[in-house]
């Protein structure tokens, strides 16, 4: 074996070892902060505990914990952090799932959660999740600085609003009824998926005391990576099977949007996700072998069927 193919190797057994241990983690968290109450909100706590708990590769607590990890984080504040941000994440999901939006009825392999339950659940589990991961980082125990804490607040708040997640989701909806070219559906994804897997960087740093001219790096990683995992995303669709996806596939097309492999073709798609990985990791030159996580995941992203 070529000292690079060696290299690969250990790269592909850190990643696979740090997959189990954030699903690990997020789901022990989360056990932890959703016990299920002895009265009528049972039904809710049931469902939220639901979506969070069992599922998804936790793409964006792993992001999160990798990035604080390079700055002498504390792996308990990283968790917690890295909880909040998979609460809204699952908190898209199950909205984004719902009859009004696409209307799914599988995610991660198992019932949509107004499927397993019902839809107003679905609806009050979503709002229920998207307050908890707020509620989670203006604890003192995911950082004893209270500045540190608001810029945390700040950031997943900026992400996941209508100059994030949920614009770019706006901009999905009316993508059906639209001709986007290829500078607007890039726009839209640096919104709709981007925005919170920036965050999720974004929010290590902030844990490592990282100040906001320093983060250029970062940033520039966390965009790159942003894109590649759409377009692998649209690959999915367009390509994969549901029984790998966990999820339906063939969608974008029959709703006639435009993706990145309608408008490029599945292989030029394909070569641009690859570029936009190796570009990736070329920001993180400055760093050694204690950033072989973060350019692990970077190549995952556009290597995973699901």
């Amino acid at each position: 074996m070529t000292q690079s193919g060696s290299l690969a190797g250990v790269a592909d057994t850190l990643l696979a070892q740090s997959l189990v241990h954030i699903q690990r983690d997020i789901d022990a968290a989360f056990d932890r902060l959703l016990p299920v109450p002895q009265d009528a909100r049972a039904r809710l706590v049931e469902a939220m505990r639901y979506a969070v708990i069992g599922g998804g590769k936790r793409v964006r607590p792993l992001l999160l914990t990798a990035t604080a990890e390079l700055y002498g984080v504390g792996r308990e504040s990283a968790i917690r952090a890295g909880a909040a941000i998979e609460a809204i994440h699952v908190y898209s999901l199950i909205h984004d799932d719902l009859p009004c939006m696409d209307d799914d009825d599988l995610r991660h392999g198992k019932p949509t959660v107004h499927r397993a339950f019902d839809e107003a659940t679905a609806v009050l589990a979503g709002d229920a999740l998207h307050a908890l991961a707020f509620e989670i980082l203006a604890d003192s125990m995911v950082s004893g600085d209270p500045f540190t804490r608001i810029e945390l607040v700040a950031a997943l708040g900026s992400a996941s609003g209508f100059q994030g997640m949920a614009g770019g989701q706006m901009m999905d909806m009316a993508a059906a009824e639209s001709v986007f070219d290829l500078p607007t559906v890039t726009r839209l994804q640096q919104l709709k998926t981007g925005a919170l897997l920036g965050a999720a960087v974004e929010m290590g740093a902030i844990l490592g005391r990282v100040p906001a001219e320093g983060r250029a790096h970062l940033r520039g990683y966390a965009r790159d990576i942003g894109l590649a995992f759409q377009i692998a995303d649209d690959l999915i669709d367009h390509e994969g099977d549901a029984a790998s996806a966990g999820k339906a596939v063939g969608k974008d097309a029959v709703a006639g949007k435009q993706t990145f492999v309608s408008l490029l073709g599945a292989e030029r798609a394909r070569e641009q996700a690859r570029a936009l990985v190796d570009q990736a990791i070329s920001h993180l030159s400055l760093y050694g072998p204690e950033a072989n996580l973060l350019r692990a995941l970077a190549r995952y992203i556009v290597e995973r069927d699901r």
